[in-house]
């Protein structure tokens, strides 16, 4: 292997270098993932209709339209059927995380996509739920992993740094997203 010593081949490396010191762990694992040309897979329950989804979404460089448009339906709107893309980088974080969680149980989807109609209703009646929550643009999950204890889940989605993670034990869920990085905890009401 021939390596380039010169002023612009150091440069090239610590500019690599650099930008793999600022990737989160999410970005990381998804990232070595790909330089080992491994397929990403997932495995997805929605609980509220009982469909699964379990096959690979990422192979050969590129993401597999089908097996997209199959995590759409399933991860759609149970409430009113309606169905949106979901974002990739939020099933990439899902990748990590199975990753991180050492598993290939189904992640067990409380809430996938939701539609603006939905999202409204819900959020009249809890004060938990966003008026302009990321699951609207498919970039939320509401997720509970089978064999790990919800403390685990959560804490495993915060050393991630990619994004929202809320933690919601009275309810047996954690809320991963691709938004912002934030994180917050389901408050017990009296």
């Amino acid at each position: 292997m021939a390596y380039d010593f010169t002023r612009r081949g150091l440069i090239g490396i610590g500019m690599a270098a650099a930008s793999l010191a600022v990737m989160s762990p999410a970005e990381a694992a998804v990232r070595a993932l790909s330089a080992r040309g491994a397929p990403r897979a997932l495995n997805l329950l929605n609980t509220h209709t009982g469909e699964c989804f379990a096959g690979t979404y990422w192979a050969d460089g590129g993401y597999v339209p089908g097996a997209l448009g199959e995590i759409s339906k399933v991860l759609r709107d149970h409430r009113t059927g309606d169905q949106h893309d979901m974002d990739v980088k939020l099933l990439d974080l899902l990748t990590a995380l199975r990753s991180t969680l050492d598993t290939h149980e189904p992640f067990n989807v409380i809430s996938g996509y939701r539609s603006p109609k939905t999202n409204r209703i819900l959020a009249a009646s809890s004060h938990g739920v966003a008026r302009r929550s990321l699951h609207m643009a498919g970039q939320a999950m509401d997720i509970r992993v089978p064999g790990r204890d919800l403390r685990l889940v959560h804490r495993a989605a915060l050393a991630l740094k990619q994004g929202g993670v809320g933690y919601y034990p009275a309810s047996d869920f954690v809320h991963v997203d691709v938004g912002r990085v934030r994180r917050w905890e389901q408050v017990k009401r009296a």
